[in-house]
Formats: structure tokens, sequence, C-alpha cells
């Protein structure tokens, strides 16, 4: 029996689901409806009111068109569909009433509110609102409330949608905020004053219909008509999550999300969203080279001749960094090779295998989460590693998906099977003969980089994939570092990882690879953005531009190529990557063959066509590696300070203090415990 119904919104007659609301069959109708509670990501609250819509022949008032469901509508009296009406006089009068009552109370501070010019109610307020109000009382006030560094709270201007608490529950998995009181005394408010202990709060931000609730980092520094908006990719994780970068002269003010269902719906995590400040700190704006043991100031033709110089006729190595985009990675690959040098991208000591696209991004997409029934954690803490990845791992949950975890037994915002800690956990578990019941259910294996960093790593990704195949299963590896699906891709790759790669290496060409130590002796050429570890090490250091200063792709952890676009100009000297691996190459009388970003596109995506196409996942196939002894050793997370694990996240006062805030309230146990 088919579930389809037919519904009439305004005279336009569509064919739905009978279990979608009134509000969903408008806007498949192309009909808009006024709301400010109804979020479709979101439970059914119903409580503003704003979407009320005439049902003809139903109840003789307006009906919440949030809240009414296609499937109980009555058909019109010869059997015709069910007739709504968004714009007649009654419901013209019912949103009048509403938008006056949302009014009463609220300020009339749009000049100096930071929503002004992006204000749900403010819009809201010129398409269904009357000019004048009728009210003349004092407007209740209410007390600010202290959510933490990042969600500045005005909460006389909130008009209990219920928003914040229903994301905070449900998404973020945190029981910190909600709704107190009756009548007039109703409150959004927190539990014991509490700060929001979540790396998802500043979705908030995004959702709040009015000013409530506003980036403090970003307050009173512009207005959104000043912005120039750039559409890019978000390398704060390896998830590629889809957002906006809002520059004010040369400057990022602020990162918003981009809806992508297939990456991060509609949320980013608090790293990528405040992570910006870290963009003006620290940064490398000139050449350097080390003279007697400290740095100075060089032009470009001095530093690329010493660098040169200190290249030829040496065993050189070369290191690609988490935050370096493919087209860098692929120039510095054929460079460093034609000096008869090998190149490294698994600076953490991640055993993926080499050629086996299978094995280092896996066989499953991140939206098969959706759909899973069951889902096995390996050697990993998503909540740290992908925290938007965690909220689709949390929804699944609440749909009824098992979890299970081998590895360290951490709060993930969901209840999770654990299977247990060791390695012998995981042999237990591939193991097992898996019913045939099991076999036919969606299921999904994820394997964190913690896992796989080990000695023992390459044994362990061996019994991970052996699980998947016994237990039908499709494989996620979940990744810590934005670039390396795409350098791995490339090639830029050593046979036995970074010890073979560094191995007797006299000069180290270190890529934007601030996570690794490299010890006394080698020379080393950085080039990179920021002056972090890596800088610090260098002879010679080579200013780069910024992931948001050029254009890149970046390939996300289940292996989609995506595009980053260039948002500003980086400051001072500094380049785009791939420009002064072009500029060294012809000091080293190797040039590589392009002169423009467009030609190294062309044979980027001839010699891996594969990476030509963007926003599309390919199929892997599945070659299973042979099998392994692994040792006796517990799995440790690859993160333990999700703010500060790279050099533009150091750089940033809002991270430091979010880490700090993190430490704190991992040592100090709550009044209430």
């Amino acid at each position: 029996m088919s579930n389809l119904k037919k519904i009439s919104i305004d005279g336009i007659e569509v064919e739905v689901d009978g279990a979608m609301t009134i509000i969903q069959a408008a806007e498949v109708a192309g009909v808009e409806i006024p709301r400010f509670c109804y979020h479709e990501r979101l439970s059914i609250a119903g409580n503003c009111r704003m979407c009320l819509v005439e049902v003809v022949g139903g109840p003789p008032k307006p009906a919440a068109s949030c809240a009414m469901q296609v499937k109980d509508l009555r058909p019109g009296p010869n059997g015709e569909a069910p007739l709504v009406k968004t714009r007649s006089p009654m419901v013209k009068k019912a949103r009048e009433g509403v938008m006056e009552f949302l009014l009463i109370n609220h300020p009339l501070d749009c000049p100096i509110c930071d929503q002004g010019g992006e204000c749900d109610l403010q819009d809201q307020a010129m398409a269904y609102g009357v000019d004048f109000s009728r009210y003349r009382e004092p407007k209740r006030a209410s007390e600010d409330l202290n959510l933490g560094p990042l969600v500045a709270t005005t909460m006389t201007r909130c008009i209990s949608c219920t928003r914040c608490v229903r994301f905070t529950t449900e998404v973020a998995g945190i029981t910190q905020m909600g709704q107190t009181g009756r009548g007039e005394d109703s409150e959004i408010t927190s539990y014991l004053n509490e700060t929001l202990n979540s790396n998802l709060q500043g979705n908030i931000i995004d959702l709040c219909p009015v000013g409530a609730l506003t980036s403090k980092p970003y307050a009173f520094t512009a207005r959104p008509w000043e912005l120039t908006k750039t559409e890019s990719i978000d390398v704060m994780d390896a998830l590629g999550s889809n957002i906006r970068i809002d520059t004010k002269g040369r400057e990022v003010m602020r990162i918003l999300p981009r809806n992508h269902d297939g990456v991060n719906e509609e949320w980013i995590s608090d790293k990528t969203r405040f992570v910006w400040d870290g963009l003006r700190r620290q940064r490398l704006d000139t050449p350097y080279i080390r003279e007697n043991g400290r740095l100075r100031k060089a032009g470009w033709s001095e530093a690329l001749a010493a660098a040169a110089a200190a290249m030829k006729g040496k065993r050189v190595a070369g290191l690609v960094g988490d935050l370096v985009p493919v087209e860098a990675a692929y120039s510095l690959k054929l460079m460093i090779e034609s000096l008869g040098g090998h190149v490294e991208c698994r600076t953490d000591g991640a055993k993926l295998p080499i050629g086996n696209r299978s094995a280092y991004v896996g066989t499953a997409r991140i939206e098969d989460i959706d759909s899973a029934r069951m889902i096995q954690l390996i050697g990993t803490n998503p909540r740290l590693e992908a925290p938007v990845l965690n909220a689709r791992i949390r929804k699944a949950w609440s749909h009824g998906a098992t979890v299970g975890l081998v590895g360290e037994a951490v709060d993930l915002t969901y209840d999770y099977i654990h299977v247990g800690t060791d390695r012998a956990a995981l042999e237990k578990l591939s193991s097992q003969v898996i019913s045939d019941e099991t076999k036919a259910r969606p299921t999904l294996v994820i394997v964190g980089q913690g896992a796989i960093a080990e000695a023992d790593g390459a044994a362990v990704l061996a019994h991970a994939m052996k699980l998947a195949e016994n237990s039908n299963s499709k494989l996620l590896i979940l990744h810590t570092a934005a670039s390396r699906v795409g350098a791995m891709d490339v090639g830029a790759v050593t046979e036995g990882g970074l010890p073979a790669a560094t191995e007797g290496a006299q000069v180290i060409y270190n890529l934007g690879a601030d996570e690794v130590d490299i010890a006394p002796g080698p020379f080393v050429i950085y080039q990179g953005s920021h002056g972090d570890r890596g800088a610090n090490r260098a002879d010679i250091i080579l200013p780069g531009a910024a992931w948001t200063e050029e254009n890149g792709v970046f390939v996300n952890t289940e292996g989609r190529p995506q595009l980053a676009m260039r948002a500003g100009f980086a400051p001072g000297e500094a380049k785009e990557n791939w420009a002064v691996l072009r500029a060294l190459s012809a000091e080293l009388g190797a040039a590589l063959p392009w002169d423009s970003l467009a030609a190294l596109r062309i044979a980027l995506v001839a010699a891996h066509p594969h990476l030509g196409r963007i926003d599309e996942v390919a199929d892997n196939g599945w070659t299973l590696p042979p099998a392994r002894d692994m040792g006796k050793a517990t799995f440790r997370n690859a993160i333990g300070d999700f703010y500060l694990t790279n050099p533009i996240a150091r750089a940033s006062k809002v991270m430091a203090e979010l880490s700090a805030m993190q430490a704190l309230r991992g040592h100090n146990a709550m009044a209430a415990e």
C-alpha cells in the first residue's frame, strides 16, 4: 500500500509521503511558510505558532503546520485532495497576532545586536508583522547566561523557540541546557549555571532565530553586508566539512557552515568555527635564513638560492604536513624524487598501506552511518577526532543502531558496548562466527589513526578489514589529517614509512609538518604558514599561504575530492605553496612542467583521474591485506587535546582558552558530583 498522499497548498497540488508535515509538503510545493521553532534536523516542538495555516474543512481555527501530518488531513467532500491555505485572511490575522505577542517583550535593540541583518525575527516582522504595537507596559527582562567563551547570551531577546535546547540535547548529546518555569516566568537556562561542555556548541549561534545567542569572538567586529563570502572546505579535521569564509578586507572575520548532506549536514565543530583568529597570529610573512644560530630576514631570491645550494648533490627527504593541499603535495613529490629523494606524508607513523585505497580510505561513505544498524569503532574517539561525524553516529544510535568500541573507554555522548581495550579484544572480534542475520543488516567498521599508528598498525588494520569482510560491513578509515588521503593518492609515501624516508637524509624539506620532531643533524628547509615547531627547527624558512589564502584540492576521510577556495591573500611576502615549489625547482635546474595552477591541475588529473571528479566518492574495490600477528598493547587514541592539533589552532587565543578550560574541567569535580 502506497504511503503517498495528495495535498493542495494554495492551489498547488503535490503528492508527498503521508508522514510528512504540512510545512514539509509546502517546501515540496515551493510555498514559503514562516517559522521560528521548527528545524528540519531537530525534533518538532510546535511552540512558536508562526507557521499557522488554514486547513479547509478542518478545525475552525489555524493549525500549526509543523506538527500536523498530511495523512491526518480530511479529503474534500468529493474525495478531492485536502486543501491548505497559507495566505488567507485567517492566516494573515493569526501571523500578525503571533508576531505581536513575540514583540511584546523583545527589546528593540537591533542597531547594537550582532544578529542584525541576518535575523529571522527582523525578516519575518517585515514580511508578516504590523507597523505598530498596542502594548505600552514595561518589557520583561532576563538574566544573561554564562555559556563559556564562545557563545554570548542576551536572554532578554529570547523567544523560547527551544532550538538551542533541542540541539544540545539531541545532536551534541549534552544535557546542560533546558527550559524552566511556566508562562511569563519560563526561561532558557543552563543546569547549575554550567558552561557548555561540547565541541559542537557554536552551532546554536546559527540556530538561534533572534539575537539571544551570538558569537563572542566575532562580537561587534563586522556587519554581514560588509563581508565578502567565499565557499570553501574545512581542514581542521579530515571530514572536509563544507564552510563559508567571511572576510573583511584582508582578514577572515568568521567561518560558518554550508549544508552538505553527504558530509557535515549543516554542522561544524567549534575548532572549525572559531580558529580564524589563529590565521592572524604567529604568521610567517618573509623568508628567513639561519646564520650563527639565529634566524635573519632574507629576500625570496636569496632564500631560494640558499635552499637550492643546500639541496644540490645531497640526500634529500620531503615531509608533507597535515594541512597541505593535493597540488602542493604532488609538486613536492615530483621535485624531491627528481633529486633521487623520498617523500612521506604519514608523519604520525600510521601504517597505511601504499596503493591499496580500500585499506587507507575504506569502502564506506559518511552518509552510510545514517542507515547503519551496527557500528564498530576500533581505536578511535570520534568525539575528538571528528565531532560532526560523532554527532552522525549519535543520530544513528538514537534511531536504534548498536555501537561497539574496542579501545579507550571515553564519553562519546551515546551508549556503546565496550568490547575491550587491547588487541586481544579485536582479535576475538575478528575471528568470531557471525550469523547470516547480522550479515544481512547494514553494518559499519570505523578504524581510527590511534589503532594503526603503533608498530603493529598494519596487523591491526588487517584484522579490522577481516572483521569487515566477515560481517559483510563497510569500512571507514577515520583520518585526523586533512591532507593525508590526497597525499596518499598522489603517492607521497615511501615503503617503510617515516624512518625509511628520512634515513641518511642530509637535507629535509619540511612542507608544513609541525607534528613531527626532526632530530639534530640534517639541514632543514621549512615551508609553511605559521611559526610553530617546524619553523623553530628550520635552517631556511620559506613562508607559504594558509588554506584560506590559496585554491586547493583536499580529499576527505571517505575519499571525496573537494575544492578549498581562496578567501583572502597571504600576509607580507608569503606565497602560494605550489608556486614556491615551482620557483625552487627552477632554481634547482629541474623546473616542474607548469607555470600556473590550472596547468598543474591538468597534470595532476592526468596522473590521478579520480582527483578531477570533484565531490564524488570513487569506488575503491576491496583488497584484503595479508594476515599478521598483532602485539599485546592497549589501544591509544590519536588526539589528546582537541583544541591544539595544528599550528593554526595553536596560534589561536580562543583555542588556548578552550584547551585550558577543558584541562580544568577534567581535574575539578562539579558541585553536583
